[in-house]
């Protein structure tokens, strides 16, 4: 069997077909996959593939600039894509299994300040080029104030949004749906913005999507992401802000007043606790702060 034919295979019959995997996902597998055939050939044998080929696959993406946290995601997908040969008795081994994934720095972003997501959110959009300004504050209201990923975000409905009980259906990872919450403030502003959507040239009224772009078509997630950027520089945020900034600054924030971590954890979406822990990462200035207000041999 061929690499291309395994490849083919591996994402329509098994990530697809099995796995149910999103559209996101199924692109950034493809994607990976394209550069490792263009590199070790499409119609190589799969079973003549050795470890030495995936190095220099790697080596030839850390001398073109590919960051560290793409390369591990690229054998990351390589040894999916060989665990499923494996299991389908294509290969003999899995050539990627002991390859040493690539160190990564764990950090997270710089968080805005509840401060700062506030001088953006309530203020008057200061640009005066903005085309939809209504449906760019009821995305940054909700990205904020539903902890939503990007692709959640634009994949909402008019039909996902429950207005009386101001909750929202969203499609996660693993395409598992969960309901997330949110405010008084997004609710106005959704209001808003869909006073305005409902005049938008050209008449969206067969489009399902909540959120539109100037064609009537649904949002996408690079757009989002220019928005965010956009919306930042315009209110002198010292930041370099993404859609996922608002998420982790959504869940630090609950955190920092007090809500329970669980409750961060599914709204959030997070099959593991960890994850939610490494969302919601303090700096040791706060962790002393909350010691010294909250241990009662601080208190005497």
């Amino acid at each position: 069997m061929t690499l291309q034919a395994a490849i083919t295979d591996f994402l329509e019959r098994y990530l697809e077909g099995e796995r149910n995997a999103s559209p996101h996902t199924l692109r950034n597998y493809a994607a990976d996959l394209r550069q490792f055939a263009a590199f070790a050939g499409a119609q190589t044998e799969l079973g003549a593939l050795r470890r030495e080929r995936i190095r220099e696959f790697l080596a030839d993406g850390l001398a073109r600039g590919v960051s560290r946290a793409t390369q591990a995601r690229h054998l990351s997908t390589l040894r999916s894509l060989f665990r499923y040969a494996l299991r389908q008795n294509w290969i003999g081994e899995n050539p990627a299994r002991l390859l040493a994934t690539p160190r990564l720095g764990r950090h997270l972003p710089a968080i805005p300040t509840t401060e700062q997501v506030n001088q953006m959110l309530d203020a008057p959009d200061p640009r005066e080029t903005a085309p939809f300004p209504e449906r760019d504050h009821a995305l940054l209201e909700l990205l904020y104030g539903s902890g939503l990923r990007v692709s959640e975000a634009v994949g909402i409905n008019l039909r996902d949004v429950d207005y009386v009980r101001a909750c929202v259906r969203v499609l996660g990872k693993g395409r598992k749906q969960r309901v997330v919450p949110f405010g008084q403030k997004a609710r106005a502003a959704l209001d808003s913005y869909l006073a305005v959507r409902a005049v938008l040239p050209p008449q969206p009224r067969d489009n399902p999507a909540l959120f539109l772009n100037h064609r009537g078509r649904r949002l996408t997630t690079r757009s989002v992401a220019r928005i965010v950027k956009a919306s930042a520089r315009a209110f002198g945020l010292p930041l370099d802000l993404h859609p996922h900034t608002l998420r982790h600054a959504f869940a630090s924030h609950l955190l920092s007043e007090g809500a329970d971590l669980r409750a961060i954890q599914e709204m959030l979406g997070h099959r593991s606790l960890a994850t939610t822990q490494r969302y919601t990462r303090t700096d040791i200035r706060q962790l002393t702060e909350v010691y010294d207000r909250a241990h009662p041999f601080e208190k005497g």
